[in-house]
């Protein structure tokens, strides 16, 4: 730490430091709202399905993320769940609990995820997407400084009905899945890295956004020898304008793939390059597409795997293994979905508009660089724009120092003392029983790390998809860094956002500090057929950048195999 702070629990109760999503503190703007509209999306899935846990409390302590589950009906700052046999008493005769407990019930019986999935492809994903290309429409330049005001205010709105709509589907994509894991967990007795392997294929969006697209440009590259000459231009921001001025169908695929991808994040906060920001990402990635080079697709025997996991279930279950599976293949594709079109898409628009306001109050002198505009709040960019007093530029470069030299491996990680374990689902009814086990494995198994040791040579976490592969460590501490990524490079990271599968195209493999089997490097190594070893706790410690490495995706070890040049 740079700076001595004070690290005191933000209300009653113990909470718990937010890892796998934010390992930094995250910038100022808007912040506030995501909060609270993650708070009111989850709220919103958790009692459309009746779960028992309600939503999640959230606050910051210096800039960090923090969080406390709530459970249905408990009082504030509840240090965990009632005894046993009281909660026996209060799931059977608390009129609110019976009340949600019955619509957990209809949710299994209608399967309820089903309509929630064709709400989204029919409603719910077209509306925002329209309500994205709408804002991008606007040429910002051309505003007035109060127009830009408006702007911002508005793109700070859709930013957070983007989150809300994210995790009102949480609950949504998670149950079946959960369910599926549980039961086969229980049948068969095997490791949940197996039974999600049955899941691979269902969710094409976790190959790359915009992975058509890409794949439609190649091809038209691979016809176009004037286009292949545009390609192999030495300066990334140039190869890009020149590909879409180009006619035909190159410049049509090209100017496709570029402005679709343009504003779109590739994290999880608006501090993070969107993807136009990055050419060299982006044309390494048009490069691999069109040479065919790229690393995925080993799956091993899918089917003979699948087989041999449905022959150790019981016969008497087998036709709800069936069920079960056909469920979670049919849902699985959500869970990636619901960021990549709205919030992921939402924080890219943000960012675009922060970015404009950030060059104005650079010219003006309130600001040392355009994107210090992130550390600014929103009632404080405004002020700034309209001439009136706000922090000064040295204040925001600051926050700025603070924000991307602090990490989650500098904070307590709980406060107001250690949280306590979920409640044992034994003592609920059937129905709640079932549901709270079905989002207790998916939580155990999105957070959960290796419980394995590390030595300075060969770095253990979790198997997420089976295959060796040897290149070069890549090192990178945020997704600003992919434009370092060269082709069949090693990516080493603390944790990803589903959106970074953009640079899967670069990738031999991937190798991560946080996360388990659930984390969306587990979904998209699994889904794109290269070997992933995630919750290894500290392969960005132990890898150096540069260095030459086997990542067996089996036995779930990286071996340093030699020092950087």
């Amino acid at each position: 730490m740079t700076r001595e702070l004070r690290w005191e629990a933000p209300g009653p109760g113990p909470w718990e430091a937010e890892t796998a999503h934010f390992p930094k503190p995250l910038p100022y703007f808007g912040r506030e709202r995501v909060q609270e509209a993650f708070k009111q999306g989850f709220a919103a899935s958790s009692a459309r399905y009746g779960l028992l846990l309600s939503h999640f409390d959230t606050a910051f302590v210096n800039g960090f993320w923090y969080q406390q589950p709530v459970a249905f009906g408990a009082p504030k700052g509840a240090k965990g769940p009632p005894p046993g046999p009281v909660l026996w008493l209060l799931t059977r005769l608390h009129p609110g609990m019976r009340a949600r407990i019955r619509t957990t019930e209809r949710a299994f019986a209608d399967k309820l995820w089903r309509q929630d999935l064709a709400r989204w492809d029919e409603q719910d994903k077209p509306a925002a997407l329209a309500k994205h290309q709408a804002l991008l429409a606007i040429d910002l330049t051309t505003l007035s400084d109060d127009a830009l005001s408006q702007h911002l205010a508005a793109v700070v709105d859709h930013v957070a009905e983007m989150v809300a709509l994210h995790h009102h589907y949480t609950v949504t994509c998670i149950l079946p899945v959960g369910d599926l894991l549980m039961h086969v967990s229980d049948w068969t007795g095997e490791a949940p890295g197996a039974i999600l392997a049955m899941l691979r294929g269902t969710t094409p969006i976790s190959r790359g956004i915009l992975a058509g697209e890409l794949d439609a440009l190649a091809s038209a590259l691979r016809a176009d020898e004037e286009g292949r000459d545009v390609l192999a231009g030495k300066d990334a921001a140039q190869v890009v304008d020149a590909l879409c001025a180009l006619s035909g169908a190159t410049g049509a695929a090209a100017r496709e793939f570029f402005e679709g991808i343009r504003h779109r994040a590739l994290s999880y906060e608006i501090s993070s390059k969107a993807a136009g920001e990055l050419p060299e990402m982006l044309v390494g990635a048009v490069r691999a597409a069109v040479r065919g080079d790229a690393v995925g697709d080993g799956a091993g025997d899918a089917a003979a795997k699948l087989a041999s996991i449905r022959a150790k279930v019981p016969e008497a279950h087998r036709a709800h293994f069936d069920e079960l599976l056909a469920e979670a293949r049919h849902i699985n594709r959500l869970r990636d979905e619901r960021g990549i079109y709205a919030d992921g898409f939402a924080l890219g628009i943000g960012r675009r508009a922060v970015l404009e306001v950030g060059r104005r109050l650079v010219a003006r002198g309130s600001l040392h660089a355009p994107d210090h505009a992130v550390d600014l709040a929103l009632d404080e960019a405004i002020a700034l724009l309209s001439g009136n007093a706000g922090p000064t530029a040295d204040d925001v470069a600051a926050r700025v120092t603070w924000r991307t030299n602090n990490s989650v491996a500098d904070v307590p990680p709980t406060l107001g003392g250690v949280p306590a374990p979920p409640p044992d689902p034994s003592v609920f009814p059937p129905a709640a029983r079932r549901a709270a086990r079905a989002v207790d494995i998916v939580i155990q198994n999105l957070f959960k790390e290796a419980e394995t040791t590390s030595t300075a040579t060969v770095v253990r976490g979790l198997s997420v998809n089976e295959g060796v592969y040897e290149g070069t460590a890549r090192l990178i501490s945020s997704p600003s860094e992919f434009d370092r990524l060269q082709q069949g490079d090693v990516l080493v990271t603390r944790a990803t956002a589903p959106y970074f599968n953009v640079v899967l195209p670069l990738l031999g493999a991937i190798v991560t500090d946080r996360g388990g089997q659930l984390c969306h490097a587990a979904i998209v190594a699994r889904e794109y057929g290269i070997p992933g070893v995630v919750g290894t706790k500290e392969a960005t410690t132990l890898i150096p950048d540069g260095a030459r490495v086997r990542v067996d995706g089996t036995k779930g070890e990286v071996i340093l195999l030699s020092e950087p040049n």
